[in-house]
């Protein structure tokens, strides 16, 4: 069993924050909606409407362009192991790398978000900066899942990345210190820093279609991040909008296991024995209890704490300790808003809070 070492404990009950995305085009729009909904735990905003740019190729893996090893093929971002430079590339990326583990700023800032490629985490930062961190207990970064984005792209002939240990350790170390990098920026702004792994793609394993993908492989990928994040003194969590096995996630170094627990809340139920040794770790769990989708238009606050209510009612039913589980939970919507209408969008928002906040007051006995 890992330990966590990170400290949830500062975590309060119904603490609210969201995933990541909004469907605005400017940090401008996006910031006084994180800000007055997520006043506990603002998240820098992703802005997927703004283009290619906002993708995870730029946002994430920028050293891997820089240093050559990914070249751009129109609007495809593909690994150049065809260059005959190639090994020149791995040694320079590698050497950086190395560097920014041991502590190195310079090349830790190697790894940092491109202004140009994530323009809400620079606006989120300087507007704290600004104006100081208000209501906030944490501040929430987030990035990519390493399996999300090694399945995607390929190498020169069009074989998928996951699939080769050293373009998949590329991605993953590439991620490792830009979660770093992340973790260390927003603790400068002056309060601890919770910082999601978005791994919508970890429902392949397991898979019969994605034998070769193995558990094993998922764990080590996913804890090399984990890693970097709690030595940069974040807390880390792991959101999957899907029904997955769960005890992949309880097993791993993750201090928080994120899920839509609206749509898929029955997925947790096979694994309470799981989820009790991962809350008696001091795990926490972060549900995602607001559809984000149209039916978000039919829920109240009181609605969803009563879907809530008999997801808990459940897993209690299956030896899961019920005020323990309620102490370590978490409140978020079920997943990103980037391709929904802002109104819509606004609407999940206020839905958490007001969610989050009754939820609050009902763990310390105040309702």
């Amino acid at each position: 069993m890992q330990q966590i070492n990170a400290p949830t404990s500062s975590i309060p009950a119904g603490l609210v924050t969201g995933i990541g995305s909004l469907p605005f085009t400017s940090p401008q729009e996006a910031l006084p909606l994180i800000m007055q909904y997520c006043p506990q735990a603002p998240h820098w905003p992703q802005l997927p409407r703004r283009g290619g740019r906002e993708g995870f190729v730029f946002q994430f893996l920028t050293p891997l362009l820089t240093t050559r090893l990914l070249r751009l093929e129109g609007e495809k971002a593909v690994f150049a192991t065809d260059s005959p430079d190639w090994p020149a590339y791995l040694t320079e990326f590698y050497t950086l790398y190395l560097a920014a583990e041991a502590g190195e700023a310079t090349a830790l800032d190697y790894f940092a978000l491109p202004r140009e490629a994530a323009v809400g985490f620079h606006a989120f930062v300087e507007h704290i900066a600004a104006r100081g961190p208000g209501a906030a207990l944490f501040y929430k970064g987030h990035q990519a899942g390493p399996l999300t984005i090694a399945l995607q792209l390929k190498d020169h002939l069009g074989r998928i990345a996951y699939y080769d240990d050293q373009l998949r350790d590329l991605i993953v170390k590439s991620l490792a210190m830009n979660a770093r990098w992340q973790v260390q920026r927003l603790g400068a702004l002056g309060r601890p820093v919770i910082f999601f792994v978005d791994e919508p793609a970890i429902g392949v394993c397991g898979n019969s279609n994605y034998i070769t993908v193995t558990r094993q492989m998922v764990l080590d990928d996913l804890n090399a991040i984990f890693d970097q994040v709690h030595a940069a003194g974040g807390i880390v969590g792991v959101h999957s909008c899907d029904g997955i096995d769960w005890s992949l996630l309880y097993e791993s170094k993750v201090d928080i296991v994120n899920l839509d627990a609206f749509d898929y809340w029955q997925s947790l139920l096979p694994y309470a024995a799981e989820m009790k040794g991962f809350l008696a770790r001091g795990g926490f769990m972060a549900m995602g209890l607001v559809p984000t989708n149209p039916a978000a238009w039919q829920q109240t606050a009181d609605t969803l704490l009563a879907h809530l209510s008999n997801v808990y009612g459940e897993l209690a039913a299956r030896g899961v300790h019920l005020p323990t589980l309620k102490q370590q939970t978490m409140i978020t919507p079920a997943c990103g808003t980037g391709l929904l209408e802002p109104e819509l969008a606004v609407h999940i928002y206020s839905l958490a809070r007001q969610a989050g906040e009754k939820f609050s007051r009902e763990v310390a006995g105040l309702d």
